[in-house]
Formats: structure tokens, C-alpha cells, sequence
């Protein structure tokens, strides 16, 4: 019988941090405090944060189709090295997953070669409404994702009378990409005449995401139905979701709390062009006062790798999205260092909110929950590189940025699959 123990480390439990032993058997935490009992193997953790496992609720590992980008093992190998011991994976791969058995197929992929554990997306069409009732009742879909605005893929669904339909007859989580699709078609042409990602954010501008948010509220008031935005990038929607928290449940992002315009455009280009856009520093201030006044419930990376031959075509001809499974840990407890939000928060977005809001025993550090763990040194300094990175892709925007706090140990299950920046191979963890 395998058995755990981390000694000594300062665990972030719900409502306290405390100093503590956690000793894990059998794929779940048996018990909390001074553990006296003997265990297979031992971490001494003196130093060291315990954190919930984290859990990234928004991936594209790209397959099956575009896997010259990511596979779901090259892409949870990303996730175990920073530090994540869940991955939602979305549905607007190649095909898109949008049936039951395109769903069963990518879980049966993801038993045989992920490092951590895992969930799917199935996607909404304006015809697959009986998949999405049967793909309720599947383990391992983790919800319905819709995207109301075009991004990558050929995933669209913007028509009000199916949307309503699908939220009356579903109950599983609903995950929404808003953006308005008329906006966007209309203000085509600023896309379409620019010479550089520098537009990207004028083409989809707020008001193609605002007003995109406010007609998916809208319906979720009219169907007293609960509904997950993804990678809300304005302070207007900040503004207004606050009112409709009792229906809604908003995401932000690595990327847009830590770049801004221009300057994201201006050094990196192309590399900075994801869906919706990464905004000027006034939106990214609406989103940490979001971050901090608890309008934000979640944080993903949305990892959505493209090669550098894909990103390095002229705009607009380059796709959008960037890699951030393996850098969304760090990046956010050097923000914690930098006193720009607590561990506590940084633990409830990205753990403890995630997995409440998908029904899942993880989440917290409490006798009876899952084995999952993310063990991380707040005072390690690092340099974020490309060549670390496990993504096919090989690129990050972070590459060159100095940070300070650094995932140390990643725990599935109750066994380890990272340790101090390397993988282990030895046996597979029981993935739940």
C-alpha cells in the first residue's frame, strides 16, 4: 500500500495557513497535524508552501488533429512541471470535440498517457443539443463550452433561441468565450488593412466583448441558469459582472494581469495575439481590483500553443493564443511576492474555486479529499526560458522575466510526478 508523507510543510487550509504534516494513502489525504505513522515515502518540506493541488480549467492540448502543437501528453507534462495536477481541456481541436465519442476518444487518449489528472470539454453546435445531454452523464467531461465569438477552430454558437434551448435542458457547468461575433464581423476590416498585432485589440475591441457578456447574462437571468465566463479581459465587464455574481462565475488570466498594451505588441508581436486581446494598462487595473474585490472566482492559462513558423506569419495571418500551463504558478506567486494578491487568494482562485465549481474532491487540504498537491517555494528565484518548456511549441511571452516563487513538488494522487523541476517516471499516478 503506497503511503505519503510531507512533514513540516506551512499548508494553506481553508480559513488558516498553518504548520503541519500531511500524510496522504491510498489516493487521498487520511490525515492533517503531528502524523506519527510510517509512510513508503517522505518529503521533508521544512520551508515549503503546501497548496491544494492547482487545477487549470482552461487548456487546448490540441488533440486529436494539431498535435505538431501539443498532445494531451506533451501538454500535461507542461502541467505537471508547473505545478498543476488538473487540466480542462477544450473542445475546439481538429475535429472538433462536439460528439460523445469524440469525447470518449480524447479521455481514452488521456488514460494511457497523462502525468496528471484530467477533464473535457464537449462543444455546443446549433445541432448537437442530445450529445451534450448525453455527454452530461460521461466521466470525465467536465461541462459544456460555448463559443459565442469566433476564435480558433470553427467552433460558433451565437444564436439566442439555441443558446436558450441549451440552457434550459442541460445542467452540467457552462463555459462560455464571449465575444460578439456581429462586432466582430463588422469592425472586419481594421483587421483585415493592419500591419502588425498592435490592432489586434482595436478588431476586437471592448465593445465586442461587453456586449457579448451582457446578452449571456442576460440569458442566464432569464434561465435562472449558472454560467462560467472565460478570460474576461475589460474593467467594464469587471464592472458589470459584479452585479450578477449569484448567476455568474468569472475567469481571468496570467497573461492579461501581468501584459498590457502596447508594450506586449511592441515586444513581442504576434506573440502576444490571443483571443480575447490582451488590453492597455487600465484594463488590466479593472481586472486586479476585480482580483482582489472577489468579482474573479478563477484563474486558467487558456495554454493555446502555435509553432513559431504559425506565430512568425504577417498578421493577420497568424493564429491566436500562447502557451501558459507550465508558467501560470510561477507568474502568480511572483505577483504574491510583489504584494499584488495573498497566497490564500491566489490558492481560492486557482484550486479551491475551480474545483467547486466543477464538483470535483480536490481543492483543499482536508482528511478525505483527493491526494492532490502542489508544494511551492515562495523564495526561489528563476528565470522563465523558452528551453524549459515542455510544450511542443518551445516558446513562452514570459521568456526573460525574472520571478520570484517557484513550484517544487507536484502531487497526483497521492504520489509524486515532479520534483524539483524534473519528472518522474516511476509508475503511473492514479488519475481521478
Amino acid at each position: 500500500m503506497n503511503s505519503l508523507l510531507i512533514r513540516n510543510g506551512i499548508c494553506v487550509l481553508p480559513g488558516r495557513t498553518i504548520k503541519a504534516d500531511v500524510f496522504m494513502e491510498n489516493g487521498s489525504i487520511v490525515e492533517i497535524g503531528q502524523v506519527r505513522r510510517s509512510a513508503t515515502q517522505v518529503i521533508e518540506a521544512e520551508g515549503l508552501h503546501v497548496l491544494p493541488g492547482i487545477i487549470d480549467s482552461q487548456v487546448h492540448f490540441r488533440e486529436p488533429g494539431l498535435t505538431h502543437k501539443e498532445d494531451l501528453e506533451s501538454g500535461s507534462r507542461s502541467a505537471a512541471l508547473g505545478g498543476v495536477t488538473s487540466f480542462y481541456e477544450m473542445p475546439n481541436t481538429n475535429p472538433s470535440t462536439t460528439t460523445v465519442s469524440a469525447l470518449q476518444h480524447k479521455i481514452d487518449i488521456a488514460r494511457r498517457v497523462s502525468r496528471v489528472n484530467f477533464g473535457f470539454f464537449i462543444g455546443a453546435t446549433d445541432s448537437n443539443l442530445e450529445e451534450l445531454i448525453a455527454a452530461q452523464s460521461v466521466e470525465h467531461c467536465v461541462g459544456i463550452k460555448i463559443f459565442l465569438g469566433s476564435s480558433t477552430g470553427s467552433l460558433l454558437l451565437n444564436d439566442r433561441k439555441k443558446l436558450k434551448e441549451i440552457f434550459l435542458k442541460t445542467r452540467c457547468p457552462i463555459a462560455i468565450h464571449s465575444e460578439n461575433e456581429e462586432v466582430l464581423l463588422r469592425r472586419v476590416d481594421i483587421r483585415n488593412n493592419a500591419s502588425s498585432a498592435v490592432s489586434h485589440p482595436d478588431w476586437r475591441n471592448v465593445e465586442s466583448a461587453l456586449s457579448s457578456t451582457k446578452m449571456i447574462v442576460e440569458l442566464a437571468r432569464e434561465t435562472n441558469r449558472k454560467i462560467h465566463v472565460l478570460h474576461i479581459t475589460s474593467k467594464e465587464e469587471i464592472d458589470f459582472l459584479s452585479a450578477h455574481k449569484d448567476l455568474v462565475t468569472v475567469e481571468v488570466l496570467p497573461q492579461h494581469l501581468t501584459l498590457f498594451s502596447p508594450d506586449c505588441y511592441e515586444r513581442l508581436g504576434n506573440y502576444a495575439q490571443m483571443n480575447p486581446p490582451i488590453r492597455t494598462k487600465d484594463h488590466q487595473e479593472g481586472l486586479w481590483r476585480g482580483v482582489l474585490n472577489e468579482v474573479v472566482d478563477v484563474l486558467g492559462s487558456d495554454h493555446a500553443p502555435h509553432t513559431r513558423e504559425e506565430k512568425d506569419r504577417p498578421y493577420p495571418n497568424s493564429p491566436s493564443g500562447m502557451p501558459g500551463v507550465q508558467t501560470m504558478v510561477p507568474i502568480m506567486l511572483n505577483h504574491v511576492n510583489q504584494g499584488r494578491l495573498t497566497l490564500e487568494r491566489f490558492v481560492h482562485m486557482a484550486s479551491t474555486r475551480p474545483a467547486q465549481i466543477y464538483g470535483k474532491n480536490k481543492g483543499r487540504i482536508g482528511v478525505g479529499a483527493d491526494g492532490d498537491l502542489t508544494l511551492v517555494s515562495m523564495s526561489k528565484n528563476h528565470t522563465i526560458t523558452n528551453g524549459e518548456q515542455a510544450t511542443k511549441s518551445g516558446w513562452t511571452p514570459f521568456a526573460g522575466m525574472e520571478v520570484r516563487g517557484m513550484p517544487v513538488y507536484t502531487i497526483v494522487g497521492g504520489q509524486v510526478v515532479m520534483a524539483n523541476g524534473q519528472l518522474l517516471e516511476a509508475g503511473k499516478p492514479q488519475l481521478i
